[in-house]
């Protein structure tokens, strides 16, 4: 039970930190590129209890995280509205706002890692706060990655839509009633996981350790 409390404790500040920015990311990009939508609900804030949703963010990962012993995990945040039809371009500046989101998470991602590196290399061996910012460096590769799969209704969907010609972003978009149940299933098959998560999960982890390569040695 100890365990469980620790580490509830140090994926708490990264996990709600990885989905309000997330939410606030994408409502400002709709608003910067003409939908006032977000703005008008109060959603484009970092206030997380705006972005919470009871279900998504709290009960099902707490209840998953227990039946499964850690082993699996998933949950979600309350989505922002977003109407693509106030958007000045709707095709092309959907792209940019369902990509806000998961560029939010990799940006966490190096932020986090930046924290876990100063606190290495200044020799800081404080347990706690170094498993906070390795969580924060993987909740947030795993918000990146995953929220890209080319599906709808995750962004990889939305940005997959706005990209190809408009008789196949129809036929895509047409998924997304059922795209959230075809995804569950491919998560749960292990497809979502070997196929697509762990290996844009190592390359954001090559990206992120060569990006830092320069602080890495200043501090060594």
């Amino acid at each position: 039970m100890e365990n469980i409390i620790q580490t509830v404790l140090i994926y708490a500040l990264p996990v709600l930190f990885a989905i309000t920015v997330h939410e606030a990311a994408h409502g400002y990009a709709a608003r910067h590129f003409g939908d006032n939508t977000a703005y008008m609900q109060g959603r484009i804030t970092l206030n997380p209890i705006k972005h919470i949703d009871p279900v998504g963010t709290i009960l099902m990962p707490l209840l998953l995280y227990f039946a499964t012993s850690g082993a699996f995990l998933f949950g979600y945040a309350k989505p922002v509205p977003v109407n693509f039809g106030n958007l000045r371009n709707p095709k092309r500046h959907m792209v940019w706002v369902a990509l806000a989101g998961p560029a939010s998470n990799f940006i966490q991602a190096v932020l986090w890692a930046i924290v876990l590196v100063v606190l290495v290399g200044t020799g800081v061996d404080e347990r706690f706060f170094i498993e906070m910012a390795r969580a924060g460096v993987l909740v947030n590769l795993v918000m990146w990655a995953f929220n890209l799969f080319p599906l709808p209704p995750l962004d990889g969907g939305r940005i997959l839509v706005g990209l190809l010609p408009w008789k196949q972003a129809h036929m895509v978009s047409r998924i997304e009633p059922w795209g959230f149940f075809i995804v569950m299933g491919l998560v749960i098959a292990g497809v979502v996981g070997a196929l697509w998560l762990r290996p844009l999960m190592g390359l954001g982890y090559a990206a992120i350790n060569l990006l830092l390569t320069p602080l890495t040695a200043l501090l060594r």
